[in-house]
């Protein structure tokens, strides 16, 4: 598998755009997590108000139960810090939704925003990048392989534009015809070039 062009041009570029693309994923997964986090702060009042209620809502159930040790009107006294201990959990569970919300709504804008930079790279950037591995280790096999010329050269005479051809002969099929070697060498080194290989 080739994974580099041979010529010093192609192959540069190749690794710029691949250093480019490892960058920008990097850059996104960075920016995911920052956004993530920053999200996640607003989950702090919830936070404080989990904790407030939760401690409130423990004074008031200790208190209450000491309240109810009193002789005749213990039971009557404990019943407001009951009902104040609820209303307390009631808070403290409040507190507790609002952090699961900013939790989910940190994570989904994470997530949304790493959909796009992730789907371009998946979908567009690497099916390309080993759609020309595939060509080039296919043409490096067919420049090595005996009869594999004149397939690049047929592949060259359907493929690369016209002007191009033009250059080489002037008839360039007729002289492909005849096996003319030169012409045939000169369009096998034209297909791949076009990969950025190497002539045969």
């Amino acid at each position: 598998m080739k994974i580099y062009a041979d010529r010093a041009t192609v192959a540069a570029h190749q690794v710029v755009t691949d250093l480019i693309v490892v960058a920008w994923v990097y850059a996104s997964i960075v920016a995911a997590l920052w956004l993530h986090d920053l999200v996640r702060q607003l989950a702090v009042p919830g936070q404080k108000l989990e904790g407030a209620g939760t401690g409130m809502a423990d004074s008031l159930g200790d208190v209450g139960r000491k309240v109810g040790r009193v002789p005749v009107v213990g039971d009557d006294l404990t019943t407001p810090f009951e009902r104040a201990a609820g209303a307390a959990r009631s808070m403290a569970g409040a507190g507790h939704d609002q952090q699961a919300v900013v939790n989910d709504l940190a994570m989904a804008l994470a997530i949304g925003m790493l959909i796009v930079p992730l789907g371009l790279v998946l979908f567009v950037w690497l099916p390309l990048r080993v759609r020309w591995m595939r060509r080039a280790a296919a043409a490096t096999r067919l420049r090595a392989a005996r009869g594999g010329r004149e397939l690049l050269a047929l592949r060259a005479l359907t493929h690369q534009p016209l002007r191009k051809l033009d250059r080489i002969d002037t008839d360039v099929v007729e002289a492909w015809r005849r096996g003319d070697d030169d012409t045939v060498r000169e369009l096998a080194a034209l297909e791949l070039r076009g990969l950025g290989l190497r002539g045969s």
